[in-house]
């Protein structure tokens, strides 16, 4: 299964990553002091609004942190090969180790991934065979959050009754206008950016191709065959059980199942 914790040297990494981080401490903090809890007390929304949003946000920041930490299938110094599975094996050049088909090296971390798609500095790690799940949950629900704040932010101006009281904190009180237009911007921007990419996350799992793949034109469509969607879904999240595919807090199980179907070795 490899290292329990992944951390990943790199300034450029942690600098994108603290600006997610800062843009998802901001939407949580702002966004229910400005608009869930004013409202609730006045009774324009239910307490369901106000815990949707807060599992929102659980879920979005903690998928962030394990993808960042979580080993994105790094291969060991001296892997051990199966003799049934030696001919699907091969060398890497750049650090003379063997490493099994439709792996990769990774110039930043500096060692081969297991069926590696591609290096997100906004997580600052590599996103692999055993992280790629949480990646893609972590795609999910800052979707969700951002799309539930813009909601929030339209419906504060347009649809909700005025607030009858002001707020008690006097800098939100008279900088309310400005937070939401920042909590606005902020959300576009990412929804924009995250769906387009979201999108071709998914269509690469359905037709079983990472990025390098697609990029390199090297993805054997003729040698290896093709696979139902549910098959590839539940080897990347490690579960049949689809409701599972959505839960960030849990160990994945690599599926045992034969090598040309497989992305685990």
């Amino acid at each position: 299964m490899g290292q329990l914790i992944h951390f990943v040297v790199d300034p450029q990494g942690w600098c994108c990553m603290g600006l997610i981080i800062f843009i998802w401490l901001y939407n949580t903090i702002f966004i229910p002091k400005v608009i869930l809890f004013p409202h609730y007390e006045e009774g324009n929304i239910s307490v369901v609004a106000v815990l949707c949003y807060y599992f929102c946000s659980l879920f979005c920041i903690a998928s962030l942190f394990r993808a960042s930490v979580a080993d994105p299938g790094k291969l060991p110094e001296n892997p051990k090969i199966p003799i049934t599975e030696r001919e699907c094996w091969e060398l890497c050049y750049k650090c003379n180790m063997m490493r099994p088909k439709r792996s990769h090296h990774c110039s930043r971390c500096g060692h081969c991934v297991r069926r590696m798609d591609h290096h997100c500095p906004w997580i600052n790690n590599c996103v692999g065979e055993d992280n790629h799940w949480l990646f893609l949950q972590l795609c999910f629900y800052t979707q969700i959050l951002s799309s539930y704040t813009l909601i929030l932010d339209f419906c504060h101006y347009y649809y909700f009754l005025p607030l009858k009281k002001e707020n008690w904190d006097v800098f939100v009180f008279r900088h309310e206008l400005a937070l939401l237009r920042i909590s606005a911007f902020m959300g576009l921007t990412i929804l924009g950016g995250i769906s387009r990419l979201f999108y071709t996350q998914l269509m690469g799992i359905f037709t079983d191709t990472t990025s390098i793949e697609k990029m390199s034109n090297c993805c054997e469509d003729i040698s290896r065959p093709r696979k139902p969607w549910q098959q590839t879904f539940s080897e990347v999240f490690g579960t049949h059980w689809k409701i599972l595919w959505f839960i960030p807090f849990r160990q994945r199980q690599p599926l045992r199942v034969p090598y040309h179907f497989a992305n685990h070795v």
